[in-house]
């Protein structure tokens, strides 16, 4: 009987453990608090808040595992990423002899160049650190992460009995909240977003686990090329997509020609008006069989085919079409902004050409706004540049610095290259109506605009709250799928129509005379 005691008492207290700690206590603690407080009112209520911890303190909840992965949580969790492949060369060779599975994830943050270029070194290595005890914290013990690349992390799982693609998928949502909640850096709310390429080990291609990382990091390249906080899975028809575009560079120089490569609009509204202010034009291209084509896949195409210039030719081309059409239409489109690369600026002939598409069209030059990357305006060492931007201003032309606050440019640099208006970058105004930091950056941005006597254009606008706190701020304008998603040039014919009907059903403020 003594031997047996011992292990009666052990059965007992995991049977505690299990019914304090198992998805029964959903059910149970519920009605067990609403009892409570019925029979005994808030002196019961909070008897039982303090037992049902101390029961399953007492009993051992915190048993060998649980420690272990707390411990786990508190370090960094990562493994040097030379020994990540050799790891998931195990799971491997090993899961499907025992009749499991398991999966590869690939994350990589967005827009880390910005990060690099916002802050220190030190900085952005603390980013690095949160996101690697992020993905920590939504694993399990048995899982292996490493950091494989500057701001791109591995992630194989443990063997598992069964894993499929909803899974797989709900996983990467669960990394992606974690990483997007922001990140306190210097006093400063840094908000991150990451793309996420994973390969199940039942698709993985090849005999070993590099094929199957490589498998997965084809699949992140996909994601990248959707845009930002995308998540792409590898398959065989993902590799014919993949040779596919292999095949892009041969076939965007007939697309340019032949009309497949357009422009589609996006709308730009004040926010004292809410009148329409101009569109941008970007780079839209329809294939006649795959469909809509992501600029992150033709774009680098084109820069590679050496055909930007082209490409800037057939934007122009169609956006002062569009101003033409909406003259003729009777709507009230003031210019149009294309965007114009460095290699575009660095054309000797690049004012000539602008002078002779204006007067073809007959349209004076502040028809057109020149957007200019900030990258550009701050990287550049080359007269051509500063002589064609300085050019262009005094045609008469806008000229707009685009993603502001990405890429450093001083205030002497706006003054230097007759900047008129600085778009405020979408990494600023991202959740700026629930972040106090946010409020700052933007409000500074917005004070030294003021003080320079240049206009201002918040980019990406998603919500009300967004688009609010930026009139309220004294942001001249405002951009973003918030407002209107880009759109074939036959389509801003009715948004715009609908969008003065809407102004002028606005009600009008009791006390107040119409002008």
């Amino acid at each position: 009987m003594q031997l047996r005691l011992p292990i009666a008492l052990k059965h007992a207290r995991a049977w505690c453990v299990a019914a304090l700690s198992g998805p029964q206590m959903l059910a149970f603690l519920p009605a067990a608090t609403l009892a409570a407080f019925w029979l005994g009112g808030e002196p019961a209520l909070i008897a039982l808040a303090v037992a049902v911890p101390f029961l399953w303190l007492l009993f051992g909840g915190v048993d060998a595992s649980t420690r272990a992965r707390l411990a786990r949580i508190a370090q960094t969790g990562l493994v040097p990423a030379d020994q990540f492949v050799p790891k998931a060369e195990v799971v491997h060779a090993d899961a499907p002899a025992s009749g499991k599975s398991s999966a590869i994830f690939t994350v990589e943050l967005d827009q880390f160049a910005e990060l690099q270029d916002r802050f220190e070194p030190a900085a952005v290595d603390k980013v690095l650190k949160a996101v690697g005890d992020r993905l920590v914290t939504v694993s399990r013990d048995r899982d292996t992460i490493s950091r494989i690349g500057d701001s791109r992390f591995g992630i194989c799982l443990g063997d598992v009995q069964h894993i499929d693609l909803e899974s797989c998928l709900q996983m990467c949502s669960r990394m992606q909240s974690a990483i997007e909640e922001p990140i306190a850096i210097d006093g400063t709310s840094v908000y991150m977003s990451a793309s996420i390429g994973f390969c199940l080990l039942a698709r993985a291609p090849g005999a070993d686990a590099q094929d199957w990382l490589n498998a997965a990091l084809a699949a992140l390249i996909e994601a990248q090329r959707r845009g930002p906080s995308t998540v792409r899975a590898y398959s065989s028809e993902l590799q014919s997509r993949l040779k596919h575009r292999a095949d892009l560079r041969d076939e965007v120089a007939a697309a340019l020609e032949q009309g497949y490569i357009q422009p589609w609009f996006q709308p730009q509204i004040s926010t004292d008006t809410g009148k329409v202010t101009g569109f941008e034009a970007l780079a839209r291209w329809i294939h006649p069989d795959r469909g809509a084509i992501s600029p992150a896949e033709f774009l680098p195409a084109i820069e590679a085919s050496g055909l930007l210039e082209r490409l800037a030719e057939v934007m122009i081309y169609h956006s002062f079409t569009a101003l033409k059409a909406w003259d003729s239409a009777g709507l009230h489109v003031p210019q149009v902004g294309v965007n114009f690369s460095g290699s575009e600026l660095s054309n000797p002939r690049l004012i000539d050409k602008v002078r002779w598409e204006l007067d073809r069209f007959d349209l004076t030059p502040d028809r057109l706004t020149v957007e200019i990357l900030e990258t550009v305006v701050t990287n550049t060492s080359d007269d051509t540049i500063t002589r064609n931007i300085n050019a262009l201003t005094a045609l008469g032309c806008h000229i707009d610095l685009d993603d502001f606050g990405t890429g450093n440019a001083s205030i002497a640099s706006i003054r230097r290259f007759g900047v008129g208006r600085i778009k405020i970058d979408r990494s600023f105004v991202m959740k700026a109506d629930r972040d106090p930091e946010q409020q700052r950056m933007i409000s500074a941005v917005l004070t030294m605009a003021e003080r320079l006597g240049v206009e201002t254009l918040g980019e990406g606008v998603e919500t009300v709250g967004e688009h609010a706190l930026l009139a309220q701020l004294g942001c001249d304008h405002v951009q973003g799928f918030g407002i209107a998603r880009p759109m074939p040039f036959e389509k801003t014919l009715d948004w715009v129509r609908a969008h003065e009907a809407k102004l002028q059903d606005a009600p009008v403020i009791p006390g107040r005379r119409a002008n």
